[in-house]
């Protein structure tokens, strides 16, 4: 077998992303008719979450010692699940009358990648789907009054071009997305 289908086998990729694609379809079947911002957030959370428990192996050890360079494995399994969760969300709106801005759909998919790739690496790969879970849990109930705070809690669900929002989401998927390239998931 080569390389790649080792590696996607040890990280569950096909049952995570036969789990990505039900999610999507889940979450779009119930919400067609009133897709919005927050059935994005769900769609692209549940996708992440999901997808997100294959972050690290079975055996943490032997993914440090392996001959091969991980970073860059890692880089580009983090960067397939965001692609993944994004691309199912662009595909299932193009079904329905209702689409919600690029934009939007790009900057979540990002900030919540960048929250898996910092659980995974703080607590561990099966614990990737904490953070982008707890967050987008804690999301709709941020009472938006305009201020900074409320932008920043509540990334999510901001309009396109808030730069609180954008920003909240750039430096969660720079620090999320460097600290798993870096070390991985914790042993």
């Amino acid at each position: 077998m080569r390389w790649a289908t080792l590696y996607a086998r040890s990280r569950q990729v096909p049952a995570a992303f036969t789990a990505l694609l039900v999610a999507t379809a889940g979450v779009w079947f119930l919400a067609r008719d009133s897709w919005s911002p927050i059935p994005v957030m769900l769609t692209l959370t549940a996708g992440i979450a999901v997808a997100a428990i294959g972050l690290s192996g079975q055996d943490p050890d032997l993914d440090r010692t392996a001959a091969l360079p991980w970073p860059v494995r890692r880089f580009a399994h983090l960067a397939l699940i965001g692609l993944a969760a994004g691309g199912a969300v662009l595909a299932v709106q193009e079904l329905g009358t209702l689409t919600v801005d690029l934009s939007i759909i790009l900057r979540d998919a990002a900030g919540l990648l960048g929250l898996a790739g910092l659980a995974a690496t703080v607590a561990g790969g099966q614990y990737g789907w904490t953070l982008p879970l707890v967050w987008a849990g804690i999301t709709p109930f941020v009472q938006n009054d305009g201020s900074t705070t409320s932008h920043v809690v509540a990334w999510m669900l901001q309009p396109a071009g808030t730069a609180a929002a954008t920003w909240t989401a750039l430096v969660l998927a720079v620090a999320g997305t460097a600290a798993y390239t870096a070390w991985g998931g914790r042993r």
